[in-house]
This record gives structure tokens, sequence and C-alpha cells, in this order.
């Protein structure tokens, strides 16, 4: 039971979050690929999260027969469409963001989830932090390691260790409707998105401690964000055109993205954050260019640098010391429960005893 239960509590997360995080990889190429053939990027939220909501449309069925969760309420309710409104508000600004700047600067501010994470934790007490402590410790240094590795990979690029031939097809072209650079307007809208990814966490772990049902609530989310990706769309997009999909790339992409991306990665993104909290869940976002960089050098044939490698040696010795913290704190919480736990077997004869001594 014991070796159950450290499996689901410890090994099961990290290898889905590490999973979810090589497959974003393969659905941010496919992306890529879809706007280079000229798809609005408003409508391929639309359709994406639409196809999501389709698929996990029975679970609000199917959980109210449940005895076990609680009903939803007006207070439940409110709180998803508020995730939604902010989960459609920074994807409709990183998309926007990239446009007047560039993927590059949208990496390097990402870096700064964590920190943004951890400290909204924090606040919102999620997290506990007593500086004496070795745990604290760790998560704070980690998590300031693994940033400093994100940004040394993003910012430097150092001489070439492993080089191969460059593919054919490039998915790194700019694209032909791509507006008008504007650095200062993209990274303010980049860093009001990776201000509002924390949020949409912290607001995520919350709701999954009222309502713990996955699928109900990424149902009702993907539900609120393609409803607010498609007024957005009918204000943007004017051409009828742009909400066409041909049996080409783009429509890979969207099926993909809505099937792999909003609806499973979704899904279990509440799972962990329901049982690993937001600041565990954020930093896989560090991770995540660590796993770009290797997947790319091992499927796409791009070139392995310098500083690619010291990047992503570092993000892994911070992104493990934060997971060192994260143990040690259970451990510490998991032994105060059992002793808890083991209080009132003490007690118990002595207030037997008692009783008999009235009677």
């Amino acid at each position: 039971m014991a070796g159950r239960y450290l499996c689901y509590r410890d090994v099961l997360p990290f290898t889905t979050m590490v999973t979810m995080e090589c497959m974003n990889v393969g659905l941010n190429t496919l992306f890529k690929a879809a706007t280079l053939k000229g798809m609005s990027y408003h409508v391929f939220v639309f359709y994406a999260y639409s196809i999501a909501a389709f698929i996990c449309f029975p679970a609000p069925f199917i959980s109210r027969r449940s005895r076990v969760l609680p009903p939803l309420n007006f207070s439940i309710m409110s709180k998803i469409v508020l995730l939604g409104l902010v989960g459609s508000s920074s994807q409709i600004m990183g998309y926007t963001g990239i446009n007047y700047s560039s993927p590059t600067l949208a990496s390097a501010i990402s870096n700064l989830v964590p920190a943004f994470t951890f400290i909204l934790a924090v606040i919102f007490r999620m997290e506990k932090v007593v500086l004496r402590r070795k745990s604290s410790q760790a998560k704070i240094l980690g998590t300031v390691v693994s940033i400093t590795g994100a940004f040394l990979v993003t910012l430097y690029k150092g001489p070439p260790i492993v080089r191969f031939p460059s593919p054919s097809l490039s998915l790194h072209q700019p694209p032909s409707n791509q507006v008008h650079s504007n650095w200062a307007i993209g990274g303010l809208l980049l860093t009001a998105e990776y201000i509002l990814v924390p949020l949409w966490y912290i607001i995520q772990a919350q709701i999954m401690k009222e309502y713990p049902n996955e699928l109900t609530v990424i149902f009702f989310y993907n539900l609120c964000v393609s409803l607010v990706a498609g007024v957005v769309c009918l204000i943007t997009e004017t051409n009828p055109n742009a909400w066409k999909l041909r049996l080409d790339i783009a429509l890979l992409s969207v099926v993909c993205s809505g099937i792999f991306g909003s609806f499973l990665n979704n899904t279990v993104h509440a799972w962990a954050l329901r049982l690993k909290g937001p600041v565990f869940v954020a930093m896989f976002k560090p991770l995540s260019i660590a796993i770009a960089v290797a997947l790319g050098v091992l499927f796409l044939g791009d070139t392995l640098y310098l500083g690619s490698l010291i990047g992503a040696t570092i993000i892994s010795v911070g992104f493990y010391t934060v997971m060192w913290g994260k143990a040690k704190e259970e451990m510490a919480e998991d032994s105060e429960v059992h002793s808890l736990e083991s209080l009132p077997t003490h007690k118990v004869p002595l207030l037997q005893s008692c009783k008999h001594e009235n009677l």
C-alpha cells in the first residue's frame, strides 16, 4: 500500500508532467506550421477549445449523479468563469505579444512563471515558507537557479557542440501576415500573460479543493475559453475565409491541440494542481525549455550549443532542488499526521479507565 501511495503521490505526477511538456513541444511545432499557412491564432484557439469542450461534454451529467462531489453552486461556477476569462486573456495576450515581438522574448519572460507562482502561492497561503527550514530554503534557491538556467538557454547561445544539417522544411520563418514589430508593446503583453498564468494556477488549485472533479471543471473552462475566443474572432476576423479549415497541417494542428492540448493537458494540469499544488506545476515551465532543446537536437536536427547544454544542466539542478524541498516538506507533514493519528491510541485506555472508575 505504501509503495502504491508513493507511486501515485510522487512518481506519477512527475512522469505525467514531463510527458505533457514533451507533448507541448510537438503541439507548438504544429501550431507554428498552421500559422505559417496563414491560419489566424484567434480562430485556432476557438476551434481547439471547442473540440476539447465537446470531448468532455458528458462529464457534468455524470458528476451530477455523484454522492461524493458537492453541488455545482454559484460560487464554484463563478470561479470557473473567472478561470476561463483569465485563461483566454492570457492566450490572446501571449499570441499578440509574440506577433509584436518574437518567440525568443516570450521564452525569456515565461521563465518568470515559477517566481510569480511561488510569490502568489505564499500570499494565498498555498505554500509554507519558514526560512529556517531547509525545505523552504531549497524551494527558494531551486526556483532562482532554475529561472537563471532558463534565461541562460534563451539569451546565451555560445559555440556549437553538435551540428546537424539543417532540415529542408524550416518552421522558424516569420509569417507573411506578421504585425509590425514593436518590442515594448510585445514585452508588456507577454509580461501580462505570464502574470495571468500563475494566477490561473492559483484559481485552478482553489477550484480543485472545492470541487475535485477534473473533467467537469475542464469542460466548463474549455467552454468559457471557446466562447470568449469566438467573440474575439467575430470582432477581429472580418474575412469569412479565416474560419475555413482545409485538409492540411492547419486542420491536423487544430485537432491535435484540441485533443492533446486543451483537453488532455489541461486535465492533467488540474489533477497535478489538486495533488501537488501550483508551485510543483509551475516548476516544469523552465524544464520545458530544456526538453525543447533536447527534442530539437534529437528529432529536428537542431544544433546543440554550449549555452543550451549549460543552461539545461542548471535548470535540472534547480528543478531537482525544488523537488527535494517539496519532498522534505511532504515527509514532515506526513510524519505530523501520523503522530496526530497515533495520539488517541495512547489516550483511549486512560479515558476508559477514568470512565470505569466513575462507574
